[in-house]
């Protein structure tokens, strides 16, 4: 039988049409898909009023991470605070990029082997390793038995943890928690001169004799002048409630001054001896991790052993060590890309410097030929909006006057291992004033300067220090 091809078309035309149409809006579809796809990857829409702090605490929900087994960070400026300080005591921008360029040129100093010139009414000697700065985060750990709660500055920078006690025979500055009574602590001990842990302390700290009478003694005095000095003893560290640690070594400080708030004193995660890191290795095998929170009224987290990193789909780049240089966590930065555009900067650039991260530094200091390439990169891409002058060490800066909402390049940050840190859209502009916004990015003054990963392009990052592995990782939005 033929087949009447005419019939057959005039039949089927209307479902060709259909198909057709439907092929082509399908298309069209994919096509602003990927171009949307594409603008996300090239910039953040950022709500101004997500860069300023409210004025009261939020939490947010922590995922399946659980809670009994995360020590809980916040700002010590912030309102989730659990130590509530003045107006008059929350330092300014300006105050902060002061004391933040301290620190900066104090782990500089340390990693060149160079003298750090510090205040010569400061009579406390500077020591190797940890004496960085006082750091911005805060956490509760319990010392002594029957236990008492500290909240105390947690930081990868520095070693030797400690609180102060009484009694205080030079000063102590103001804390807001009673101050440690070693006398009413059953499990308290002084370590004495003669002791292995007191050599240990007196190699690390580069100074000698730690010794008064027959008791160890430990100082540290930190970029920013900040000081502490007391006896170097022995008690029980808990945490959780339930990981108890006996014998953990810590200071005792009865004179400390300096730029700490009102915390108790500070917590050290860094790779000497020892850090805590260190003390507490057989249970949580030196693997911790953080995240930071995006603003001052948002909280985070501080996880050890297995619950560090446990729900994170972590991108993991090597963590290296310096051998001149142990305590510090060094990392292999290999390039950076604004707006999707990896800009052109020669690997030599960042071997020269070589890069740590650290939690107590604020604004990521690059290498100088890095940093001009990024500024050049950001300034292009935020042409349109009115430039304003610069607020201490950050240059780029902006007059958003008018504006709720601007649009930013995507910065992402390149290590070894085929990492990206694509950092939030939080830690690309700090406000300045008001109206005024800056790119939240510094410049080292030479080629040789470490550069350092700062917090605040940590912030909602579930970081992950796998210290035995010789590994960090970057797990994104840990919390907000």
């Amino acid at each position: 039988m033929a087949i009447n091809y005419s019939f057959l078309f005039l039949f089927l035309s209307p479902f060709l049409h259909l198909f057709l149409f439907d092929r082509s809006d399908k298309v069209e579809a994919y096509r602003f898909d990927e171009i949307t796809t594409n603008l996300k990857l090239q910039s953040h829409v950022v709500s101004l009023n997500s860069l300023t702090p409210a004025g009261v605490c939020s939490t947010p929900a922590q995922g399946s991470k659980n809670l009994s087994r995360l020590l809980q960070v916040t700002h010590k400026h912030g309102p989730c605070s659990p130590v509530k300080e003045g107006k008059a005591k929350i330092p300014s921008l300006r105050q902060i990029l002061i004391n933040d360029q301290a620190r900066a040129k104090s782990i500089n100093s340390k990693i060149s082997n160079k003298d750090q010139v510090i205040d010569s009414t400061v009579k406390v000697p500077a020591n190797s390793g940890h004496s960085l700065g006082t750091g911005n985060f805060i956490v509760k750990i319990g010392f002594g038995t029957p236990k008492q709660d500290f909240v105390v500055i947690f930081d990868t920078g520095s070693d030797l943890s400690w609180i102060q006690c009484q009694p205080c025979e030079g000063s102590c500055y103001d804390q807001q928690d009673p101050i440690f009574e070693p006398s009413k602590s059953s499990t308290y001990s002084n370590i004495s001169c003669n002791s292995p842990s007191c050599d240990q302390l007196k190699s690390s700290t580069e100074y000698e004799p730690p010794c008064a009478s027959t008791t160890c003694i430990y100082q540290v005095t930190y970029g920013d002048n900040s000081y502490t000095a007391g006896y170097f003893a022995t008690d029980t560290l808990t945490l959780f409630s339930s990981d108890v640690f006996p014998k953990f070594e810590f200071g005792c400080g009865q004179n400390s001054q300096g730029l700490w708030g009102s915390a108790d004193g500070l917590l050290g995660l860094g790779r000497d001896q020892v850090s805590m890191v260190s003390q507490t290795a057989q249970k949580y095998k030196k693997l911790f991790s953080y995240c930071l929170p995006s603003k001052s009224s948002s909280t985070g987290f501080l996880a050890f052993g297995s619950e560090a990193g446990a729900s994170s789909s972590a991108q993991y780049t090597p963590l290296l060590t310096e051998s001149s240089n142990p305590s510090f966590y060094f990392l292999t930065m290999t390039g950076i890309s604004v707006g999707g555009q990896k800009l052109s900067i020669s690997p030599s650039v960042f071997t020269t410097s070589g890069t740590i991260i650290d939690s107590g530094t604020v604004i990521t200091r690059l290498p100088p030929a890095a940093y001009s390439k990024l500024r050049s990169a950001f300034r292009q891409a935020m042409i349109k909006y009115t430039p304003a002058p610069p607020s201490s060490l950050l240059d780029t800066c902006y007059n958003l006057a008018g504006y709720t909402s601007v649009t930013v390049p995507t910065i992402v940050l390149h290590f070894g291992g085929g990492t990206d840190l694509n950092v939030d859209q939080s830690g690309i502009l700090v406000q300045a004033s008001s109206t005024k916004y800056c790119l939240a990015f510094a410049g080292n003054s030479a080629a040789t300067d470490v550069g350092i990963l700062g917090n605040n392009q940590q912030q909602t990052f579930e970081v992950v220090y796998n210290v035995e592995g010789g590994k960090l990782g970057f797990g994104a939005g840990a919390c907000s």
